[in-house]
């Protein structure tokens, strides 16, 4: 195993444990264990819990911010439905994507607002930058949506999110998501 295949392994065993689990319950010889990587290696490739918490965290937000981009993205002229797509479709879009994350078997809600909970404010300056990064591309991804000069709906379509999230958490399902997209819904009909 070559330190590109040990990497991957550790933060797919790092993110699998410290999501489903909590990043203060799980411990570097349970992630070896899951991983398969003997310890000095684990330990050459991540010299402290700390930086392979922050290499999950940013490895989660690429994929997380990634798949979300996708889903909002505006169809490709060539492709395009003969029908006009509502300019508030890829807002709403951001709702039903999270509908169907919050359907999935192993939904925990958010591993950056668990994290932050977790660790607090005095936590490791670089895992909360992480956390605080993917906050801002989320809040900057909204505002996009929302449209240039719009800026107090981004901020409101931010809070449904955030708050739908968080309810999900203790509800998993797609209902929060739902009733949140109703509300989005709402504010951008009463422009």
């Amino acid at each position: 195993m070559d330190d590109e295949e040990a990497r991957t392994r550790l933060l797919d065993a790092a993110e699998a444990l410290f999501y489903a689990d909590g990043i203060q319950a799980v411990g570097m010889d349970r992630i070896r264990t899951e991983s398969g990587v003997p310890l000095k290696r684990l330990y050459r490739l991540f010299p402290a819990k700390d930086s392979l918490v922050t290499a999950y965290l940013e490895r989660r937000d690429e994929r997380w911010m990634t798949s979300l981009r996708e889903a909002v993205s505006p169809p490709d002229p060539a492709t395009r439905p003969a029908s006009p797509v509502s300019p508030a479709s890829p807002v709403l879009a951001v709702f039903d994507w999270l509908a169907a994350w919050f359907s999935e078997p192993d939904f925990r809600g958010c591993a950056f607002l668990n994290a932050y909970g977790e660790l607090g404010a005095a936590g490791p300056a670089a895992i909360l930058d992480v956390v605080r990064r993917h906050k801002a591309r989320l809040r900057s991804l909204l505002a996009d949506l929302a449209g240039p000069d719009d800026e107090t709906l981004a901020e409101q379509l931010l809070i449904l999110v955030e708050g739908a999230t968080v309810v999900a958490a203790l509800e998993p399902g797609p209902m929060p998501a739902l009733r949140a997209r109703e509300v989005a819904a709402r504010l951008i009909n009463s422009r």
